[in-house]
């Protein structure tokens, strides 16, 4: 396998000169993850972030890439560098409400629409609960008088005299930057337009709906357009500041020692994981960071879902365990993307991958309630001061509690690059639970910590698949991330998952996703006619059509050479329904409909009348090779037998693990060691450079032919 993939990736590699260098980085909260591709082989790379400046961490690793791509290289030419990256800079900001300060404009007498929001209430019994407020202030709300019907008609258009008002209000008002929703403009935008163009002499980042998301709801229309605006100062910001620390490596040769020439890469070209599962340029996703609330997540569901199918696994529920959060998904044969999603408390309407995520990481800390009940997360220790293990952090976290257990090894950690504390750990631990005056010896309170980060992790597990109609026994359960593996055999049987998957990689498997993602734009185009409506289809083809020009227009505007593939789908309602389904287009829309209706909620009405909501376009341009082969290299050597926590007998290492309370003896294998042919048993602890692997007793493992960790439940 590996000498086949070598094969493609040279033979593409001389179809084009110059070569590519193509890095994909995932910023995560405690370390900031690097895949590329070097000669033919799949490398990968773990540094700790930094949250203060994420590009500081990117440019350091692109440093320690570059130099070794020089080494290694055999061509004069110089590479393209090509910067692929899933951030959760926009992620970050809008939970921690440090975005910038909007100014909305809507259509005179909807200027509360952002506050009003819906009926719904997320706890319908609780009087005392608060709901999230607005991102914009009432003062910097602004109405305009204009009117536009359902249908497109222009009733009323702004006067010259209003327009002038408005920008003479807004530039006083302070505004970073400027959300623009007006009533109905997804019909007929020429009354947004009006307002957009009279604005832009402001010179301030301005976000328009109608481009954004040409979709009915004006609330969660709005709620998009906004969230847009309040991170598009922020994230320009930060992509003009990595695009300039990317540029430095263009500037400034290296020099390759082994065969005395200086390298040096080329122009960088940057692009950025999207929500949607795909990738786009550097500008687009400055002008539209809404796209990119669940950067990350998404890498990971699509690496997930390329590593598991190779190994036939088709249904998989991911399960991504940072040093954050945790982030699950349930896919059936192939992603889909939801219309509707909440990020932080606020709808975002632009299509995203349907991705949970829950405070629980390896970076959660412990606390007792006022209660005395142990409870871990959401808030974090991150990189910086980090767990106790670290060296700097002085609170107890779910890694400190799986190194307390012996699930981690001190010497094996990054591949025995950076040594765990575990005598600090120890210590600050034990004296932390001397202060709570908690009843707990140190192991039982390691072992309480690791059962209720579970029993969280498990809640998002049943949301994801239980709770959308999904029976979890016809699932497998693909578990990455640095701590991935440590809980995953406990949550598959809890869940009653006959099999769990590691992929290659776990720990940066984020970052592969994102390598491997295609280039990739969203169109939509809302309608609200009958399915089958006299002329629909014609009418239909026509609306497609336009949003394919628009599509091959943005391409060729970001200097594509190709042209992209589209996906056509429908959102579709019985009518009377508030809520649609997404529908791929196809012979006969409507029976996949009823069928999905059944599946989703547990019924359907065959007679009943469809209604066609919304277009959608998908366009899709593929970029990257065919997959590489990962490296196997011995990753965890460093450590080796110096590990004070591993013993050898016989030839094999051994080491001390807690299980059910209950101390026992247990196999210590580096990933790479293990023959793909043979299957083993459990109590098992594997090491590798991204992450490490328990598998409790009685579990059987193998590792298969495309190199993934099966273990059967």
């Amino acid at each position: 396998m590996a000498s086949s993939s070598h094969r493609v990736f040279r033979e593409t590699r001389k179809a084009r000169r110059p070569s590519e260098l193509r890095v994909a980085i995932d910023t995560g909260g405690t370390f900031t993850d690097c895949v590329w591709v070097e000669r033919g082989i799949l490398k990968t790379l773990k540094v700790f972030s930094t949250p203060d400046d994420p590009s500081r961490a990117i440019s350091g690793a692109l440093k320690i890439i570059i130099g070794a791509y020089g080494n290694s290289s055999k061509t004069f030419a110089q590479p393209i560098l090509s910067l692929l990256h899933g951030t959760t800079v926009g992620t970050n900001a809008l939970l921690q409400r440090q975005g910038a300060r909007v100014a909305l404009v809507t259509t005179s007498g909807f200027e509360d629409a952002i506050e009003i929001g819906r009926q719904a209430r997320p706890k319908l019994y609780d009087f005392f609960f608060d709901r999230v407020q607005p991102l914009v202030s009432g003062e910097m709300r602004f109405g305009v008088k204009e009117t536009t019907d359902f249908e497109g008609r222009i009733l009323q258009s702004p006067s010259q005299a209003d327009l002038l008002k408005l920008k003479e209000l807004i530039a006083n008002s302070g505004a970073d930057a400027i959300a623009l929703s007006l009533l109905f403009s997804f019909a007929n935008p020429r009354n947004e337009l009006a307002v957009a163009n009279a604005l832009r002499d402001l010179h301030k980042p301005l976000s328009v709906s109608h481009r954004i998301l040409p979709e009915f709801r004006e609330y969660e229309r709005t709620s998009t357009v906004v969230v847009n605006a309040y991170l598009q100062p922020l994230m320009q910001k930060y992509l003009q500041k990595l695009a300039a620390r990317a540029h430095q490596f263009s500037e400034r040769p290296r020099r390759n020692h082994k065969i005395k020439i200086k390298i040096k890469v080329m122009k960088p070209r940057i692009f950025v994981m999207q929500s949607s599962g795909g990738i786009t340029a550097l500008q687009s996703a400055a002008r539209e960071p809404v796209r990119t609330v669940l950067s990350g997540p998404a890498g990971g569901l699509v690496g997930a879902t390329a590593t598991s199918a190779r190994s036939g696994f088709k249904k998989i529920i991911s399960f991504d365990m940072g040093g954050t959060s945790t982030d699950v998904a349930a896919v059936q044969n192939e992603i889909r993307t939801g219309g509707q999603t909440e990020v932080a408390g606020f709808p975002v309407g632009v299509p995203m991958l349907e991705i949970h995520t829950v405070g629980a990481g390896g970076g959660s800390l412990a606390r007792f309630d006022a209660g005395g009940a142990l409870r871990v997360g959401p808030d974090s220790a991150g990189s910086d001061p980090g767990p106790i293990c670290y060296g700097r952090g002085t609170e107890p976290t779910v890694t400190d509690a799986n190194l307390l257990i012996g699930r981690l090894l001190p010497n094996r950690f990054l591949g025995g690059d950076f040594r765990l504390d575990l005598e600090r750990t120890r210590a600050i631990t034990s004296e932390w639970l001397k202060k709570t005056n908690a009843k707990l010896t140190l192991l039982q309170f390691a072992e309480g910590v690791v059962k209720v980060v579970n029993a969280n992790m498990e809640r998002a597990l049943r949301l994801v698949s239980i709770e959308r109609g999904y029976d979890p026994r016809e699932f497998t359960l693909a578990a990455f991330g640095g701590a991935g593996g440590l809980h995953a055999c406990e949550l598959a049987e809890a869940m009653s998952i006959p099999t769990v998957i590691i992929p290659a990689r776990p720990g940066a498997l984020s970052a592969f996703g994102i390598l491997v993602s295609d280039v990739v734009r969203d169109y939509s185009r809302t309608l609200l006619v009958p399915l089958s409506a006299r002329g629909g289809k014609a009418r239909v083809d026509h609306q497609f059509a336009k949003l394919e020009e628009q599509a091959k227009k943005q391409f060729r505007a970001e200097q594509w050479q190709k042209t992209p593939k589209f996906e056509r789908s429908f959102d579709l309602r019985y009518q009377g329904q508030g809520f649609e389904l997404n529908i791929q287009a196809g012979k006969d829309v409507a029976a996949a409909f009823h069928k999905e209706h059944q599946r989703r909620y547990g019924y359907h009405h065959p007679d009943r009348a469809i209604e066609l909501v919304t277009l959608r376009v998908r366009a899709r341009l593929r970029t990257t090779p065919r997959t590489p082969a990962a490296e196997r290299s011995k990753s965890s050597s460093s450590g080796g037998s110096g590990n004070d926590h591993v013993r050898k007998a016989g030839g094999i290492e051994y080491t001390a693990v807690v299980f059910g309370g209950k101390t026992i003896k247990t196999h210590v294998f580096d990933r790479s060691d293990l023959a793909g042919s043979q299957s083993y048993t459990g109590p098992a602890v594997i090491t590798e450079y991204s992450a490490t692997t328990v598998i409790p007793p009685g579990k059987k493992f193998r590792v298969d032919a495309a190199e993934n960790l099966v273990i059967t439940i």
